[in-house]
């Protein structure tokens, strides 16, 4: 039931997207379906929809790979060295601070330092931003998983001749997979869907994402609201698909060590 209510706003849109304009203002529930509004966005007087979509992969998949790799390494520091425990808390504390802060507060900094660094409009200010607002809940999930995995192992490779560099690239990472995967994915759901970041430091389609790209539908003295109905369906395509092809991967990941004993 929880499904069929959650896909009706899905349904919705897509029904939408096959609507001329008259259609949608009309409210009519008999209709000629029509690919009139796909055919505008890759090839109507405002085709960007291709490039939009292009940057949205580049800054999703960029900020997940950049997270997933400091966040990996901080992690498992985190987890496995001997750190004060005043500092171990410390660290988690104030990622858990920067995590609980509204995007907007960082919204002015991030655009002054692009600006001074000539990133301004680039997908790199872009994922550097996406980056500094997902690392925080990246360690706090992926320390838990380094914590579940027994110390006994990375001593048993080191015995067998490992450094700790071979113990963690051949003993760790393979063992903590699930995590790794079910946090990268939420990482780039979240930049995928992330819009207020996008939409400041970033003015033109040449490196607008796709959120900041269905908001220009709406103009001044119109709503383009077949296109952005189609635009809007087109978007959720590649995340439903990451995460239905990968979802076995996100329940053991969200699910690893939940249970002890």
């Amino acid at each position: 039931m929880m499904s069929v209510v959650t896909l009706i706003p899905l349904g919705f849109t897509f029904l939408t997207s096959l609507k001329y304009l008259r259609d949608i203002v009309s409210g009519d529930l008999s209709f000629t379906p029509t690919l009139f509004n796909y055919q505008e966005l890759f090839a109507g007087s405002r085709g960007i929809f291709g490039r939009l979509l292009w940057n949205s992969l580049v800054t999703g998949l960029g900020s997940a790979f950049l997270v997933l790799f400091v966040g990996t390494l901080a992690a498992y520091s985190l987890s496995r060295f001997r750190w004060r425990r005043l500092v171990t808390s410390l660290v988690l504390g104030w990622l858990l601070f920067v995590n609980m802060l509204p995007h907007i507060v960082f919204v002015g900094p991030y655009y002054l330092l692009s600006r001074r660094l000539l990133l301004y409009d680039t997908p790199l200010a872009v994922i550097l931003a996406h980056m500094v607002f997902n690392m925080p809940l990246a360690v706090w999930m992926l320390q838990d998983f380094f914590r579940e995995i027994p110390h006994e192992l990375e001593e048993a490779a080191l015995v067998d001749g490992c450094n700790q560099i071979q113990s963690f690239w051949r003993i760790i990472l393979p063992i903590a997979r699930p995590g790794l995967a079910a946090t990268a994915i939420l990482m780039f759901v979240f930049s995928w869907n992330e819009f207020l970041f996008a939409l400041s430091l970033t003015n033109t389609p040449n490196a607008n994402t796709l959120p900041v790209g269905i908001a220009s539908f709406v103009q001044e003295h119109n709503i383009r609201y077949g296109e952005m109905a189609a635009a809007s369906f087109l978007a959720t395509i590649p995340a439903l698909v990451m995460v239905f092809f990968a979802q076995r991967q996100i329940v053991r990941g969200l699910t690893l060590g939940a249970l002890k004993g």
